[in-house]
């Protein structure tokens, strides 16, 4: 348990250290973005020079460099990302009423190409060398090799504006509250087709080298069959690569969402920040970028958590430290 709690405490560490890194890379980086830092702040709105005193005043902005770093600092960690002008509101609260929309459309995303990518990558490893195999794999170099904005228009152009099957834009009618599963279709697709060619390949490679293990060859030994080694033996010991996989999945499917959401007008983060970037309101996109990048530094540690309890070496590890502690 002792050297368990040590990784996991070295892991939580560094995790810490690296967000911390990040911020301070986005504070520079604010800090020798070319402009008038009032004026970002104020977005497209004239300033009085009384107003502009008052708000270096109210901001800090008059203060040391290393002064301002630390107050960033302890404004990220408190939850302040400060006010967004010409909306009336927070960043925070800004965030807050789109992150729903985000998630709504990034965990069936990830499912959907988690799933799918393990059964077609554990079908085509049962295939190797067959014309079903080849037809699995080609696809999945296909569909890995499109960029996912041009996959999107694509699916647009034939299925919204050729079939008129689904909308266009949005998550729900005019007027309407809530999200209809019907505009959800299209940008969950798009997003998910990169990840699922992507574990497909992962999964595939990962079921033959299973496959060729000396443990495989113990169990065929035994007498067991094709199809009883395929799932008790070769896909257990396959999926562990696999929780790797999927976790930087779930971080590339929040931050690729960005482009996904402008595609398909779903008012998300994704647009949020396409938006705050479009009118160049600083704050915003900074708040943006430091909640997807605390969330994937979330998703990365739980990842390595879940991988620490699967994987059996690092499991025989901790209990070999316990005794000789």
């Amino acid at each position: 348990m002792k050297a368990a709690l040590l990784h996991y405490g070295r892991l939580l560490i560094s995790s810490l250290v690296l967000f911390v890194a990040v911020l301070t890379v986005l504070f520079l980086l604010l800090e020798l973005a070319p402009g008038d830092p009032v004026q970002s702040l104020v977005g497209d709105n004239p300033v009085s020079e009384e107003f502009r005193s008052e708000l270096i005043a109210a901001f800090g902005l008059d203060r040391p460099l290393w002064e301002r770093y630390l107050i960033f600092l302890g404004n990220v960690f408190t939850g302040n990302l400060g006010y967004s002008f010409g909306t009336s509101m927070t960043v925070a609260e800004l965030i807050m009423s789109r992150i729903g929309n985000t998630l709504a459309l990034a965990l069936p995303a990830f499912i959907l190409s988690t799933v799918g990518g393990l059964a077609l990558g554990a079908l085509a490893a049962r295939t190797r060398s067959r014309a079903l195999d080849g037809a699995i794999s080609g696809t999945a170099v296909a569909l890995f090799s499109i960029p996912n904005f041009w996959l999107g228009l694509l699916l647009l152009m034939v299925f919204s504006l050729w079939l008129g099957w689904f909308p266009t834009q949005g998550k729900s009618p005019y007027g309407q509250e809530g999200i209809d599963i019907q505009y959800l279709v299209l940008p969950v697709i798009t997003l998910a087709t990169t990840e699922l060619a992507y574990k497909t390949r992962i999964m595939r490679s990962s079921v033959i080298e299973a496959l060729g293990q000396d443990f495989i060859d113990t169990a065929r030994s035994k007498g067991l069959s094709k199809q009883r080694v395929l799932w008790r033996h070769a896909i257990p010991n396959a999926l562990l690569p696999m929780i790797t996989i999927s976790g930087y999945s779930l971080g590339f499917t929040l931050a690729g969402s960005v482009v996904i959401e402008r595609v398909f007008g779903w008012p998300g983060m994704g647009l949020l920040l396409y938006d705050a970037v479009q009118r160049n309101n600083n704050q915003l996109v900074l708040g943006v970028v430091v909640v997807l990048t605390l969330s994937i530094i979330v998703i990365n540690f739980l990842t390595d958590v879940v991988y620490g309890l699967a994987d059996p070496r690092l499991r025989a590890r901790f209990t070999a430290g316990r005794r000789t502690a």
